[in-house]
């Protein structure tokens, strides 16, 4: 049985009758880039997002750019992001002449928490921003950050383009709470198009107002610049496709987390050493396991990888070395130590399949094949499981 660690095409052909209406739309109005469709996806993300804007853009990538731009983060100025993350949270943040300032993970959710940031907060000497990043597709602690926001006087950037269709602690939806929330419709994501492509939200109209403008060259009308901006519309075709995907959005997240809950019994039930397993969110948060990631002890993560591979399984590493190690930001100094949490998290994780179209015994299969290698192999007491562990 091969198992790959996404299955675009199961995706596609319970779909393909919409989907390819939906291009063909497109294709037979010749409008490519923005125009109704676009309007649409637009409208109908700040309804599901609960937000007064939302406005597409290229990417996800664009989409931190974008925010950043519009919050006015320039050269010189500091930004707060975690080193575990994809590589556009900082990466958006040094391309802008900005520096950014890495804080380390929480062990259990992979997010940066406000008590970690309000110390290196205290630090800073231009701090301009904070961007907090939903890390699997669970919301970091938006209450402790919109507060610390108020307590700095600075923009919240919510990179939440792991997890559309979450919900934070207190119920509200990935994207809603900060100054912008950040998404991105990259194919793999739960909610992907079949290209690049992004939005970003936002609640105060001149916020929504900077955005849509920086995303278009700065135009206030065409050919009339009132800012520095850059081209990054988002093509029709793509919101076409992702306007019939948003319909199937919550089922699909649904059965994430009945594969997610279907892997914690399994893992559970063979109490295997040295496996950790998610914790689930706290209060009203929901997850919607963008991906699914376990923890073994470093000496057997690749091994172990390895002989998944061997079955037909597939896996990943989200992110084999995180970004303060990294060589294109040598120059902000850090150092193998500094961030030990998040330098532990890039030896011990493997992120797992757990698309929706996955079958029981498929899952049955993953964990199996997880639980014989692991057996007889890891010599250590067992893990605390990870409901009883301190966030």
């Amino acid at each position: 049985m091969t198992i790959p660690l996404l299955d675009l095409r199961a995706q596609y052909d319970a779909i393909k009758d919409e989907v390819d209406e939906a291009v063909h739309r497109v294709l037979d109005r010749q409008g490519f880039v923005l125009g109704p469709e676009v309007d649409a996806l637009e409208r109908r993300i700040a309804e599901y997002c609960q937000v007064e804007h939302a406005i597409g853009c290229a990417s996800g990538s664009d989409a931190i750019l974008l925010a950043l731009l519009a919050v006015h983060v320039g050269p010189g100025d500091e930004v707060i992001c975690p080193s575990w993350t994809f590589y556009a949270t900082a990466g958006s943040i040094a391309v802008l002449g900005a520096t950014p300032v890495f804080v380390d993970i929480d062990p259990v959710t992979y997010n940066i928490r406000p008590d970690v940031v309000r110390e290196r907060a205290a630090t800073c000497k231009r701090l301009k921003a904070i961007i907090p990043v939903d890390m699997y597709g669970q919301c970091a602690d938006m209450s402790g950050f919109v507060e610390l926001g108020r307590q700095f006087k600075v923009p919240i950037i919510e990179d939440a383009a792991q997890a559309i269709g979450a919900r934070d602690e207190q119920g509200k939806p990935a994207g809603s709470r900060g100054s912008v929330g950040c998404f991105s419709f990259y194919p793999t994501k739960n909610l992907g198009g079949i290209g690049d492509g992004g939005m970003v939200t936002a609640n105060d109209p001149k916020v929504a107002e900077r955005l849509r403008k920086i995303r278009v060259h700065g135009e206030r009308k065409r050919y009339y610049h009132d800012l520095i901006g850059f081209n990054s519309r988002l093509d029709a075709l793509q919101a076409a496709v992702l306007n019939v995907k948003l319909r199937y959005l919550d089922g699909w997240s649904g059965k994430r987390r009945e594969n997610a809950r279907h892997y914690d019994a399994a893992f559970a039930a063979a109490n295997v050493p040295g496996l950790v397993t998610p914790r689930p969110p706290l209060g009203m948060g929901s997850h919607i396991y963008h991906q699914y990631v376990i923890r073994v002890p470093a000496e057997h993560r690749d091994p172990l990888r390895e002989h998944l591979r061997d079955a037909g399984i597939g896996s990943e590493v989200y992110y084999p070395v995180p970004l303060h190690l990294q060589e294109c930001f040598e120059y902000l100094g850090y150092k193998t130590g500094d961030l030990p949490e998040s330098e532990k998290a890039a030896v011990e994780t493997i992120a797992l399949p757990v698309y929706p179209e996955l079958t029981d015994e498929q899952l049955d299969t993953v964990a199996a094949t997880i639980i014989a290698y692991l057996q007889g192999r890891v010599q250590v007491p067992a893990t605390v499981s990870s409901e009883n562990r301190p966030a």
